[in-house]
C-alpha cells in the first residue's frame, strides 16, 4: 500500500529574492488586469475593469447557449457598427474548443510570423498584463501601452454612448474584443486569429462574418463551464459548433467520441464547410524522443500528416523540436499546421519551412513551463526542476501527468497545488493520484480572479485528496497523525527510518515559498537520487503569482 504525503497552506507570497527577466513568448495566462508597466494606461484599465466581469464573478448558467438566457450577440454587433465595423476589415481564423484553444493560437501565430505576416492576436486569459490578450505585428507582441491607450481615448465617447444605450448592460469581454478588433483593422494587420471566450455561438467575437473568416477551428469538446453551456457534451458542441460560417473550411482538433463528432460534422454540412479532421487516420504524428537543452526539455516530433478528401492537404516534418511537451501539445500543433495547410490551400503562402520554424518558436508562459536554473534558485529550490501549469481540470491535470512521466519519469516529485472553488477538485486529485510518482503534495491557496469567494481553502483541498486517496486505497500520512508529529513536528528532525516509501502530510508555514521549501526538505531527508521536480499547478493564478514574484 502506498503512502500520500499533503502539505496544507495558506498562500501569503514572500519569495526573498526576486528574478524575471524573460522575453515575451504568447504569454495566454491568467492574472491581473494591471501591472507595473500599465500605468500610463490605468484610466484603460480602471474603465473596463468597472464593467461586468465574468471571469470574476462567474458565468450565469445558459449564458453561452442559444437561447433566451444566453449573450445578446446583438448588443456586440451594434457596438461594432458604432466603431465601423472593423471586424469587416482584416481576415480572421477563429479558434473555439473547451481545452488546446491558446496553445494553437500561439502555434498558428508563430507559422504566420515566420512565413512574414503581420498578425493580430486576440486571446484569453493573460497572466501578468492585460495588454497580453491583444499582440499585433511580427513578431506579434502585447500591444504596447502608449498605442492601447492613444486608441482607448480616440474611442471613448463611443464606448460611453454605447453603454449607455446598451442600458449598462456591456461587459469587460465585449469591449476589450472591440478594442482588439478596431487595433487590427487600424494597424492593417494581414489577418488576426481570434480565441473565442465562452462557447462560440453567442461569445463577442461570433460576429465575424462568413466574408471575413478563412476557417473556423474547434480543438476539443469537455466538460469545463457545462452550467452555462447547456448542461451535457452535445450541448457544448453545438454552443462551440455556432463559429462554423458558411463554405469557410472547419478544422478540428480532437479526438472527439462519435456522437460529438457527428454534431460537429453535420453543422459543417448544413454550413457547406469542408471538414478536416487533425486527429484522423491521416495523423500519424509521434513524439520521438525528449531531451534537454538548458536543463528544460524538449520533444522531437515527426508532424505527418495527409488528408484526400474534401481538401488536398499534407505535411511532412521531421524531428520538429517542440519546446511544448506532451501528446496533448503535439495534437495542437497538428491542429495549427491543419489550419495553416487550409491558408495555403486558399492561396497564401506558408512554406514547410514556417511552419516547422512556427512550431519550434512556441512559448507559453504558464503552460508546461519549466524555469531556469536561475528561477529555481531564485525560489530557494537550487538545483531542482520547477515546472508551471495552470491545468484545472481532469483532462489537463491527465495530460499534465502524461507529460511529467514522459520528461522526469524517475524524478521525485512534489506537487504544489491550489485552486478555485467552482473546479472538480476530486476528479483532479484523481488523475495524479492514479498516474503520478508522487513524493509531496502541498495544497495552498492564490488569490483567484474575484477575490476570495473563488479561491478553495486549502484546508478543504487537503480534505479532499484525503478523501479521495482513501477512496482508492492509498494510505495518508498528514500532520495531526503521531507518526507525523514525531518525526516533523515543531521542525523536529525524528527518523524516517520506515517511512522513506511513504508521502508525508504536514502543514506548510504562511507562503508558498516556505510550502516549496518544506517540501524540499523532506525530499532531501528522504535522501532520493537525481534532481527533485516541483510542479506548482491547479490555476492559472499559481503561475501568475509566481511569475510576478520572480519579476519583482
Amino acid at each position: 500500500m502506498r503512502f500520500l504525503r499533503l502539505i496544507s497552506s495558506s498562500a501569503a507570497f514572500s519569495l526573498r529574492k526576486s528574478f524575471y527577466n524573460k522575453q515575451w513568448f504568447l504569454p495566454f495566462t491568467q492574472g491581473p488586469s494591471s501591472s507595473a508597466g500599465d500605468v500610463e494606461m490605468r484610466e484603460f484599465v480602471e474603465y473596463i475593469d468597472s464593467l461586468k466581469n465574468y471571469e470574476k464573478s462567474g458565468v450565469p448558467k445558459g449564458a453561452g447557449t442559444d437561447s433566451d438566457d444566453g449573450f445578446d450577440l446583438g448588443r456586440m454587433r451594434r457596438l461594432m457598427g458604432r466603431l465601423g465595423n472593423p471586424d469587416s476589415r482584416f481576415k480572421a481564423l477563429h479558434i473555439a474548443g473547451t481545452k488546446g484553444k491558446g496553445s494553437t493560437a500561439a502555434f498558428l501565430v508563430n507559422i504566420l510570423n515566420a512565413e512574414g505576416y503581420a498578425v493580430g492576436c486576440y486571446t484569453s486569459p493573460h497572466i501578468l498584463s492585460i495588454r497580453e490578450r491583444i499582440l499585433v505585428g511580427n513578431p506579434a507582441k502585447p500591444v504596447p501601452a502608449e498605442k492601447l491607450n492613444c486608441l482607448f481615448h480616440q474611442i471613448k465617447d463611443i464606448l460611453d454612448e454605447s453603454i449607455v444605450l446598451e442600458n449598462g448592460r456591456l461587459s469587460h469581454f465585449e469591449v476589450l474584443t472591440a478594442v482588439a478588433f478596431r487595433l487590427f483593422a487600424q494597424e492593417n494587420v494581414d489577418m488576426a486569429v481570434i480565441e473565442a471566450g465562452l462557447g462560440g455561438a453567442r461569445d463577442a467575437t461570433n460576429v465575424i462574418s462568413s466574408s471575413g473568416l478563412l476557417a473556423s477551428v474547434i480543438t476539443t469538446i469537455g466538460e469545463e463551464h457545462m452550467d452555462a453551456l447547456g448542461g451535457s457534451l452535445e450541448s457544448i458542441a453545438m454552443a462551440k459548433s455556432g463559429i462554423i460560417k458558411h463554405s469557410r473550411p472547419l478544422v478540428l482538433g480532437g479526438p472527439f467520441v462519435p456522437q460529438i463528432e457527428r454534431i460537429l460534422r453535420d453543422k459543417a454540412s448544413v454550413m457547406n464547410s469542408p471538414v478536416v479532421l487533425a486527429s484522423g487516420a491521416g495523423n500519424r504524428s509521434v513524439i520521438k524522443s525528449i531531451c534537454f537543452v538548458d536543463g528544460r526539455p524538449c520533444q522531437f516530433c515527426d508532424v505527418v500528416f495527409e488528408v484526400e478528401r474534401d481538401l488536398q492537404l499534407s505535411s511532412n516534418l521531421l524531428d520538429v523540436k517542440m519546446s511544448m511537451l506532451g501528446d496533448h501539445q503535439l495534437q495542437n500543433a497538428v491542429t495549427a499546421t491543419c489550419a495553416a495547410l487550409c491558408l495555403r490551400d486558399m492561396g497564401w503562402t506558408i512554406s514547410d519551412r514556417s511552419i516547422r520554424a512556427g512550431l519550434e518558436r512556441t512559448h507559453l508562459l504558464g503552460r508546461s513551463q519549466f524555469l531556469t536554473f536561475t528561477e529555481a534558485e531564485a525560489l530557494g529550490l537550487p538545483g531542482a526542476a520547477v515546472l508551471l501549469d495552470g491545468a484545472h481540470t481532469k483532462e489537463s491535470a491527465r495530460a499534465l501527468v502524461d507529460t511529467i512521466k514522459m520528461a522526469f519519469p524517475d524524478a521525485p516529485l512534489a506537487l504544489v497545488v491550489a485552486m478555485a472553488r467552482d473546479k472538480d477538485h476530486a476528479a483532479f486529485a484523481k488523475e495524479f493520484l492514479s498516474g503520478a510518482r508522487l513524493e509531496v503534495v502541498v495544497l495552498t491557496e492564490v488569490n483567484i480572479a474575484g477575490g476570495i469567494a473563488r479561491t478553495t481553502p486549502s484546508t478543504l483541498l487537503r480534505d479532499c485528496w484525503i478523501q479521495e486517496s482513501e477512496r482508492m486505497g492509498i494510505a495518508v500520512l498528514h500532520d495531526k497523525m503521531p507518526e507525523y508529529q514525531e518525526s516533523f513536528g515543531d521542525g523536529s528532525e525524528g527518523s524516517l527510518i520506515g517511512m522513506e516509501d511513504r508521502v508525508i502530510l504536514t502543514a506548510a508555514d504562511s507562503s508558498l515559498a516556505d510550502a516549496l521549501h518544506a517540501a524540499n526538505r523532506i525530499l532531501k531527508r528522504k535522501a532520493r537520487k537525481g534532481p527533485a521536480l516541483h510542479v506548482v499547478t491547479g490555476s492559472l493564478h499559481m503561475a501568475t503569482s509566481v511569475l510576478l514574484s520572480l519579476r519583482g
